[in-house]
């Protein structure tokens, strides 16, 4: 089977309910800015018969047969950008993604229930996978498919180790796609440390940088989540920190944000 690229994100469906290749050109059709630009199993496959072959050799029975589900995936264009689906029925599903933190979820999806399917760039993407155009139409074509497919459950972002439910992850990726704050429930996750404070999970991939909101201000976790929240998406905005900054929280109290001294934490303080 094509191996799944560790870029991209998991779309996770019940146990027995990944489409098909079928069902995957019905989505292409029925999308404005989507096609189905490769399927490999409608490609024609050309057999040498040796006389010491098998009459069915002929026919590519047994070997095509095997080798065209051994490859159920397909190539798929959205606004110029290919990517690659892979783990389509009735082949085997992809290998199950970690999972950390669910949103909109009831409990955390497992590998009994639910099997993935894996959404990444294409290779025609190679060396760009991360750019912002690439990852914002591999978000783009994972919210179509999550509004086309009812028995699609959730989307699995790797970063952050995150299950989001599929309301939520179609509601927060429109708004973002759209103009709107960047989804930092769901791209972005939150831990809380062993020295109490709140700690972004997957903000690196998006700036290179993580957010550590410090005691006193993460005791309370929800307001201090609600700070991230805001924080990230100012961070994503501008593209990261590099020196000092004083903003004012949404208590109005005075707050500064300083870059570690390795750079690779974003931590917040009251000032």
């Amino acid at each position: 089977m094509k191996k799944p690229d560790p870029a991209g994100l998991c779309l996770l469906f019940p146990a027995g309910k990944r489409p098909t290749r079928a069902a995957l050109r019905d989505f292409a059709q029925a999308q404005r800015a989507v096609s189905l630009t490769h399927d490999p199993a409608d490609e024609s496959y050309i057999h040498l018969v040796t006389p010491d072959q098998p009459a069915n050799a002929a026919k590519g029975t047994s070997s095509v047969s095997s080798e065209v589900a051994d490859r159920v995936w397909v190539e798929l264009l959205r606004e110029g950008l290919t990517f690659d689906l892979v783990g389509l029925a009735p082949g085997g599903a992809c290998e199950f993604p970690v999972i950390e933190h669910r949103f909109d979820l009831e409990a955390v999806p497992t590998a009994f229930r639910s099997e993935a399917l894996h959404l990444s760039p294409g290779q025609h993407l190679s060396g760009g996978e991360t750019s912002a155009p690439v990852v914002k139409g591999l978000i783009g074509l994972a919210r179509d498919l999550v509004h086309h497919f009812a028995h699609l459950e959730a989307a699995v972002w790797p970063h952050s180790q995150s299950a989001i439910g599929r309301r939520f992850f179609e509601s927060v990726s429109t708004a973002w796609l759209e103009g709107g704050p960047f989804p930092a429930l769901g791209l972005t996750a939150f831990r809380e440390t062993m020295d109490r404070a709140l700690q972004s999970v997957g903000l690196e991939f998006w700036i290179g940088q993580e957010l550590r909101i410090e005691p006193p201000l993460s005791l309370d976790k929800v307001a201090a989540t609600r700070l991230g929240v805001r924080l990230i998406n100012h961070m994503v905005t501008i593209g990261g920190l590099e020196d000092s900054e004083r903003i004012i929280a949404p208590d109005g109290s005075r707050l500064v944000m300083r870059p570690s001294q390795n750079g690779k934490f974003v931590r917040v303080w009251p000032e």
